[in-house]
């Protein structure tokens, strides 16, 4: 676990403890450097204190429920942390002094050196009280400017000239003195150091203004962090209990269509079995009868008693009206055998592919914090999305190949049949994928006269308005070629693009961000053109293609390899 940063010691939880206590324990304790650097001290519910910052990582590398570093106490809910106005006010206390521990001597003192309480910049040495009273009682003295008393005042001597490092270069950068000015300073920007430090001390007044800022932005990015974590976690667990909710529903509703499926089987089988003994039965008393007729008839053929033959031949030669017997061999629908289960295994698996495509891309998109749009080529491929074209979308000139993934238009009508979500006045085609989250793929153009695009499922297919060309109406947006000029259009605006691009182009999509990027790509990628807008719908990649032009989707392999 990352290192807490905390007070080695507890401090003092009498709460009939004075202030003046409280500042000797705090000063007797050793506090770590979070404290130090003015993190916000807070104090939780057992009475230990931490910075904030300390015991938040503390427990968000931790499961509930949340303890105490230090005396293991825990509590049910995550304590509300509330800053230590008091620890507060003495950190800044001893932040100040910290400074002043180092005591300084006064220089004028022979015997018992006395702590010097004030050094004179002119003098460049340092005084106690007693010595520093010629400076305040002689009019020699009293112009000589006093600071607070510094082991530093030698430093103030320009090491060239042993004067006083009075005047500031603002050339240079640096203190300089009065000899200085005219030896490797001459005609340079200077003013006094007086004046300069008025002036960096604006600055520094506004920067601290601006860190200040920063700080609190920062502080609120973490609290604010923080509880997007929490919201992350709780998001999540939610989610994989829906998910076990509905697979174990949805595997309880197969459960029950298999025992209906079985259920029916065994029903037609029974009803069709007593139907076969039946007829089975009729047949047996048919053929029985017909047996006993035939049997008759022959005896009668044998005899020679004519009288007999003819007074029995009327009861014999009338045959009993039988039905015709029914094929038992050319029906297909008397076997189960094409009852389509495995069709419907297909298309199950179809539709499941689809939606855990979807979910997977759903679920990588859910990010803490807004990832920013990739910079490197090998980077988008974590977000490659493989594609397919949509047959039943296909304009009758186009003609698909390469197992749907490459289309050309070859100005010859294709056998396709009659779809309601064929386009039939543009030679247009969609893929089978509505896309969501972040998506990328990359597609080969050859030819004059293409278009690349995205639209929503709705965007019209029957007839040549703009409701149904790609970039014409408010549902698509394309990049085109037509001849040498390149061009993005959505709903009927049109933006030139000046850079010629290759013959490969990559679609990057950040549905919930409303980002759609077109890249040429070459050995590096070069960014065509970028839309930022809000996309309602799931979008679909299609394509137009001009006569002798073709597109084929990239698939991803190729694509890395060909990068390589």
């Amino acid at each position: 676990m990352k290192p807490i940063s905390l007070l080695h010691k507890p401090l003092l939880k009498d709460p009939l403890c004075s202030k003046a206590s409280l500042a000797k324990a705090v000063e007797e304790q050793i506090f770590d450097f979070c404290f130090l650097s003015k993190q916000e001290p807070v104090t939780i519910p057992c009475g230990h204190s931490y910075c904030m910052s300390c015991i938040i990582d503390c427990w968000e590398q931790k499961e509930p429920p949340y303890s105490c570093p230090q005396c293991r106490e825990s509590f049910s809910q995550r304590p509300l942390l509330k800053k230590n106005t008091l620890i507060a006010e003495m950190m800044e206390t001893l932040q100040k002094t910290s400074l002043q521990t180092a005591a300084v001597e006064c220089d004028v003192c022979t015997t018992e050196k006395n702590r010097a309480v004030k050094s004179c910049l002119q003098c460049l040495a340092s005084f106690c009280q007693t010595h520093l009273q010629l400076h305040h009682q002689s009019p020699a003295f009293m112009k000589h400017r006093l600071v607070e008393a510094s082991k530093h005042i030698q430093e103030n001597i320009c090491l060239s000239h042993g004067k006083p490092l009075e005047i500031y270069c603002q050339d240079d950068d640096q203190c300089i003195c009065c000899l200085c000015v005219t030896d490797n300073h001459k005609n340079h920007s200077v003013v006094s150091v007086d004046s300069e430090w008025t002036s960096k001390k604006e600055e520094l007044q506004e920067i601290k203004v601006v860190c200040q800022k920063l700080t609190e932005e920062r502080e609120r990015g973490l609290q604010e962090l923080s509880e997007a974590v929490k919201s992350f976690k709780s998001s999540a667990e939610e989610a994989v209990e829906n998910t076990e909710k509905v697979f174990s529903e949805l595997i309880c509703s197969l459960e029950k269509k298999r025992s209906e499926i079985k259920e029916q089987i065994r029903a037609q089988e029974k009803t069709e079995i007593d139907r076969a003994e039946e007829l089975h039965k009729h047949l047996d008393q048919e053929l029985t009868e017909l047996r006993k007729r035939q049997t008759e008839i022959e005896k009668l053929l044998i005899t020679d008693d004519q009288i007999h033959c003819l007074k029995s031949c009327q009861s014999v030669c009338v045959l009993p009206k039988f039905e015709d017997i029914p094929s038992f061999t050319q029906h297909t629908h008397l076997s189960f055998k094409d009852v389509s289960i495995s069709a419907f295994r297909e298309v199950l698996e179809d539709v499941c592919q689809q939606q855990t495509g979807r979910i997977t891309r759903e679920v990588s998109d859910v990010h803490v914090a807004q990832t920013p749009e990739p910079k490197a080529a090998d980077t988008f491929w974590q977000y490659f999305c493989q594609l397919q074209l949509d047959l039943n979308t296909a304009y009758k000139k186009l003609k698909l190949l390469e197992d749907n993934t490459k289309v050309s238009n070859v100005n010859v009508v294709q056998q396709y049949p009659d779809h309601p979500e064929r386009f039939d006045g543009f030679p247009n085609v969609m893929c089978r994928e509505g896309l969501y989250g972040r998506c990328y793929w990359e597609v080969e153009c050859s030819g004059n006269i293409w278009v690349i695009a995205v639209c929503y499922k709705g965007m019209s297919r029957k007839g040549n308005s703009n409701g149904c060309k790609l970039g014409f109406n408010n549902k698509s947006f394309r990049l085109s070629r037509c001849q040498q000029n390149f061009t993005f259009i959505h709903n009927d605006k049109e933006v030139s693009i000046p850079a010629v691009p290759p013959s490969r182009i990559g679609v990057y999509l950040d549905h919930r961000a409303g980002t759609l990027s077109f890249y040429s790509v070459s050995d590096t990628m070069t960014l065509l053109h970028r839309v930022q807008t809000t996309f309602t719908e799931p979008l679909y990649p299609a394509f137009g293609i001009g006569e002798g032009s073709s597109v084929r989707i990239i698939e991803q392999r190729k694509a890395q390899i060909a990068q390589k």
